[in-house]
């Protein structure tokens, strides 16, 4: 129903909609991903623009390259990909995305199961 439609005195109202306590969780997630990707772009940039925008004579070398690439692009992904495994691990939820948020799948039992040359 529209917010600016009249509501009648007979009519029936809509029902209350409780909302599922993943939204909460994916909603904060989603947060830490955008914050995770501003991070990634504020480190790229400021070193890529704040060290590259020497004369290239005044260049230094890491390993080969320019300081501004190696600091930029070489350190930015390895600290990147370490930030997002340790988020991954030990800061992100695994939930399921089913209809039903009290469905926990039940482990195998490993012991008694027997391999294909038993």
């Amino acid at each position: 129903m529209r917010p600016d439609t009249p509501k009648l005195p007979n009519s029936p109202q809509p029902k209350e909609h409780k909302q599922d306590p993943r939204f909460k969780t994916a909603h904060k997630e989603a947060w830490i991903g955008v914050a995770l990707a501003v991070f990634n772009f504020v480190w790229w940039f400021g070193f890529a623009y704040g060290l590259g925008g020497r004369p290239v004579e005044e260049y230094t070398y890491i390993l080969g390259l320019p300081d501004w690439f190696f600091w930029s692009c070489v350190v930015g992904f390895i600290l990147m990909s370490i930030i997002t495994v340790v988020l991954a691990k030990f800061v992100l939820t695994d939930m399921p995305l089913d209809d039903d948020p009290t469905y926990h799948p039940a482990q195998p039992d490993t012991r008694t199961q027997k391999g294909p040359n038993s």
